[in-house]
């Protein structure tokens, strides 16, 4: 089993025994959440210096929605969006560690032929477009495999599962080797929450998380205001910020290393919180119970 939290990106490194925070900038029209949308450059600086002002280890930057139903945007735009955000975030935060969240090779290959090593954040482990992992491998880049099936506008259809967490477990670890083979040195693993899966799935997946993080890989949770969390609570995604935080610790406490949020302060405190609990509350190693 492997357990190596520390992750190389370029000349920096990243130790992930603590858990960090990765701020989301969605430079999109139409993300699911719409505080979070950021079309212009002035939209963009903004957001990007609240992030890193508010305790963000890692930028994660997007410029193609993910969520249900999306409308598809072409290469060179999704790569136009995340170049006008790298600017920005180049120009007044150039030690912050970015990502990039995209399932396109030559998005990701665009963004670091210009601007240097940045994780790779893909929704597809590779599965819309193999060439991604060799892209992340040529630059030595760190890559996030998540968990998907099918595609955005088609994931909710896709939602048998006889285990979901055995099942998700055991594709990421496939997903992982394939990456590790490709010659990607630093694999996370991100079991996504609300890719094609159930209400009921993403919280049986939540319970069983341990055993993921139990494979020695990081692992990112991706919950911030999602629908497995508003809509059992009766309210929008502007109103499941408290929620969000609920989850978040459940996260931390069953292993997860990276929280990918949209309120960062939030969930700074959160991880602030639990460090604290993990050194003085006496906590069971089982992390189940």
């Amino acid at each position: 089993m492997l357990n190596n939290m520390m992750i190389t990106i370029g000349g920096r490194q990243l130790d992930l025994s603590c858990p960090v925070v990765m701020g989301i900038v969605n430079v999109t029209p139409d993300s699911f959440f719409a505080d979070s949308r950021t079309t212009d450059a002035d939209a963009v600086r903004e957001r990007v210096r609240r992030v890193v002002n508010e305790g963000a280890a890692i930028v994660d930057i997007g410029g193609y929605s993910s969520r249900p139903g999306a409308d598809d945007v072409s290469p060179e735009e999704e790569l136009r969006r995340v170049v006008l955000a790298l600017k920005i975030v180049r120009g007044e935060f150039p030690d912050v560690v970015v990502s990039i969240d995209t399932f396109r090779g030559e998005v990701a290959e665009g963004v670091m032929s210009r601007f240097g090593v940045c994780i790779v954040n893909d929704i597809s482990a590779g599965e819309l477009d193999w060439g991604i992992m060799q892209v992340a491998s040529r630059y030595g880049a760190p890559y996030i495999a998540m968990h998907m099936r099918g595609t955005p506008a088609d994931m909710q259809g896709r939602t048998g599962y006889g285990n979901v967490t055995a099942e998700v477990t055991e594709y990421l670890l496939g997903r992982a080797e394939k990456a590790r083979t490709a010659g990607v040195k630093d694999v996370i693993l991100d079991p996504g929450f609300g890719f094609a899966k159930t209400t009921e799935q993403n919280y049986e997946l939540l319970a069983g998380l341990h055993e993921l993080c139990g494979t020695g890989y990081p692992v990112l949770a991706g919950v911030s205001r999602k629908s497995m969390i508003y809509k059992v609570l009766g309210v929008t995604p502007s109103e499941a910020l408290n929620g969000t935080t609920a989850i978040h610790w459940e996260c931390l406490r069953q292993g997860a290393v990276i929280l990918r949020v949209h309120d960062v302060a939030q969930a700074v405190e959160t991880v602030r919180l639990f460090n604290f609990y993990r050194q003085h509350g006496n906590i069971q190693n089982d992390r189940s119970r």
